[in-house]
């Protein structure tokens, strides 16, 4: 079975979603990352997997739930620490951020059934900003990975060109939007009304000014 890996940081003001600074306060912002990253974990929880890891930067709070080990981020640029955290698997694994809220046990389910990986090297899925939201692998190979520049708009095409230029059948994903500014916040939140992420979006735009949210 394939290992689940979460790569996240630790919720706190002013470390994570600072893009969302403003229109969101440090304090809303810090609370939009808790309930995606909760939202995100609970979804991981529910899915068939060898093990499940949550790749940290801080410490796990409340946030994390039961049967999900909890392992450090190495330091280094973006593109280190998710080589590292597939370095820590053996056999096929598939990576996913804490940014796309709205995944489900039956968008990964394809990734993660029993044929997952026959005659398939990779799986990737592609972010609608040019980045990426999900990567697997069937045999964990960091150097596909180092090098790749990360949060940029051409970060997706170049970890695919990686892929396949490697010789990987590579399998894709659906392309979902992930949590980087205030519309993606709102965008998100009307995928899932009923999650964690909603209540946190709903709360914020309360608490705010009205023409902070314009």
């Amino acid at each position: 079975m394939t290992t689940l890996l979460v790569i996240a940081k630790e919720p706190r003001p002013g470390r994570v979603k600072t893009r969302l600074t403003p229109p969101y306060s440090p304090l809303e912002a810090a609370a939009l990352a808790e309930a995606a990253l909760a939202d995100t974990l609970a979804t991981v929880a529910g899915c068939p997997a060898q093990r499940r890891i949550l790749v940290l930067d801080g410490a796990p709070g409340e946030w994390l739930p039961p049967g999900i080990e909890v392992a450090p981020q190495c330091a280094g640029g973006l593109d280190e620490r998710l080589a590292a955290a597939f370095a820590r698997c053996t056999g096929p694994a598939l990576l996913i951020g804490m940014d796309t809220p709205q995944i489900t046990p039956a968008l990964l389910a394809p990734a993660l059934g029993p044929d997952a990986w026959s005659g398939c090297g990779a799986w990737f899925g592609p972010a609608a900003d040019g980045g990426f939201w999900a990567l697997g692998l069937a045999e964990p190979r960091p150097g596909l990975l180092r090098g790749v520049p990360m949060s940029t708009p051409v970060t997706g095409a170049v970890q695919r060109a990686r892929l396949t230029g490697a010789g990987l059948t590579v399998r894709d994903l659906p392309t979902l939007r992930d949590v980087d500014t205030a519309h993606d916040v709102r965008e998100v939140a009307a995928l899932i009304p009923d999650s964690r992420f909603a209540a946190a979006a709903a709360a914020a735009a309360a608490a705010s000014h009205p023409a902070g949210r314009a």
